[in-house]
């Protein structure tokens, strides 16, 4: 067994869950990589108890799943004898049953259904039967704790939290497996022996975003961009081709949802619904509101509505970090360094650029937006708070617009609004970028026309230098090292 790190908050749902004196039923989903196999697997196969674990084959046709679901239950329940593979769900259900049954009743018993998407296959009626033997003997068995996970958790909410038929309010408890903070990150790092400082962890958050299989592939003793260019830039790297697969193991026909992402991507700050289903060139406005469902589901999009905008519709954006620096960096890359093989140093070489400095900037936004908890604790804001993010368009060339990062409606009567930066040194505001901090609180107050009162805040990477500008506009301040607070 290997240790689980972090995810405190799930272990305890799962304590609860394994100590419950009914049975119970787990929905489990998350980002593919993010680490659901390992806790379950790792949580309950050192509980006392019988741990039934049986993962769906990517692609199988019905008689592999049939087999590799027979082979389980002779592992598990008769010592690893061979059992016959039946040639419907139904049959190897029964045995499955009698399997359960005869186990002692003193016994605690956890089946886990691994990547059920892939289990279920096209009329195979896998989810009936589960329905019919669920709702027929395993409900009223308190031994039994059933837990079914998917990568896709599209497929999971509307197949198994939201099924309409015989599944309908079955499950007891749900999950959503997220990625690591920038605290979970750390201490994961620390437990494989790899100490970087603040600054190197948050480059290599702000390219793979606590994705716990991706930084598992880091290695000790070398700098942060190091690892990336071994990961991301040379030939043969782990992750250069990952975007693909990653889609690939997820949607069918995926070249449809890259193409909605790649459209969401240009557009840093977000895209209206309207004008992404337009750009779409759809014929059918209700399938790209489903996919853009499906991304937001699976974690690669966030579904918005900015702040007082709310007549204008849904936005869409991207938060998944690989993804933005996949297209961003990678994929630029495939015809040049890596095609040329002299990708050493590649990323380093970067690093100096106005290009990654715009990316950096866009990078540290979205990490903050992860770490909205930390932020609010740092800044003692009360819950309740609305967070969002806000833009002013002019529709004349001598009007000015502006952008606030982030923001918080407090009910207190004030707003709280943060200035955003990404910066190797200590960030100093100088008499042209203090201008530009009050144009943006002058456009705000007279486009949002609100009459609370309104602190500028700034969050920075590095701290920020005193200058007779900040000690005279800005209200508060918290760095890099405020966002690895535990919550």
């Amino acid at each position: 067994m290997q240790t689980i790190i972090g995810r405190e908050k799930e272990i305890s749902v799962l304590k609860q869950l394994f100590q419950s004196l009914k049975a119970e039923f787990l929905a489990l989903y998350g980002r593919r990589r993010i680490g659901k196999t390992f806790l379950i697997r790792n949580f309950f196969e050192k509980e006392p108890c019988i741990f039934f674990y049986c993962s769906g084959l990517k692609d199988g046709k019905l008689n592999e799943q049939l087999a590799e679901f027979a082979k389980q239950i002779g592992m598990t329940f008769y010592g690893g004898a061979s059992i016959t593979a039946r040639k419907n769900w139904k049959d190897a259900f029964e045995d499955f049953h009698k399997a359960i049954e005869q186990v002692s009743s003193t016994k605690k018993v956890v089946l886990f259904f691994d990547e059920l998407p892939w289990m279920a296959t096209p009329k195979s009626n896998l989810l009936q039967v589960i329905d019919y033997y669920w709702n027929r003997y395993w409900t009223h068995d308190i031994r039994l704790k059933l837990i079914v996970c998917g990568s896709s958790a599209s497929w999971i909410i509307k197949k198994i939290i939201n099924n309409t038929g015989g599944l309908y309010n079955r499950v007891t408890r749900t999950m959503n497996l997220d990625a690591f903070s920038l605290h979970e990150t750390e201490k994961f790092l620390l437990h494989f022996g790899i100490k970087l400082n603040h600054c190197q962890l948050l480059e290599l958050y702000m390219i793979f975003g606590g994705v716990p299989h991706y930084l598992s592939l880091l290695r000790k003793g070398i700098s942060a961009a190091e690892c990336v260019d071994e990961l991301c830039f040379q030939k043969g790297g782990t992750l250069v081709n990952e975007f693909e697969r990653l889609f690939g193991s997820l949607f069918k026909n995926e070249e449809n949802y890259i193409r909605l992402i790649r459209m969401i991507s240009k557009f840093p700050s977000g895209i209206g619904q309207a004008e992404l289903i337009k750009k779409s060139e759809s014929s059918d406005g209700g399938r790209t509101k489903k996919r853009l469902k499906e991304l937001e589901e699976t974690g690669f999009i966030i579904e918005f509505i900015p702040h007082g905008h709310k007549e204008k519709g849904l936005y869409y954006k991207i938060i998944d970090a690989f993804t933005l620096f996949y297209l961003r960096w990678i994929e630029p890359s495939l015809k040049t360094a890596l095609k040329q093989d002299n990708s050493a140093g590649y990323w380093l070489s970067k690093t100096n650029s106005a290009s990654w400095k715009i990316w950096a900037g866009l990078a540290f936004e979205s990490v903050c937006y992860k770490h909205i908890a930390q932020i609010i604790k740092a800044f003692n804001i009360q819950c309740g708070a609305e967070v969002g993010s806000w833009r002013y368009v002019p529709r004349k060339l001598d009007t000015q617009g502006a952008q606030i990062d982030l923001l918080f409606d407090r009910d207190d009567g004030v707003i709280t609004i943060c200035e955003i930066k990404h910066h190797v040194k200590p960030f100093s505001i100088g008499k042209e970028y203090a201008k530009k901090l009050l144009n943006k609180i002058d456009v705000y107050k007279k486009h949002s026309k609100t009459k609370k009162q309104l602190f500028l805040v700034m969050i920075t990477t590095n701290g920020l230098k005193s200058t007779i500008y900040s000690e005279k506009i800005i209200d508060g301040a918290i760095t890099l090292e405020d966002l690895f607070l535990k919550i």
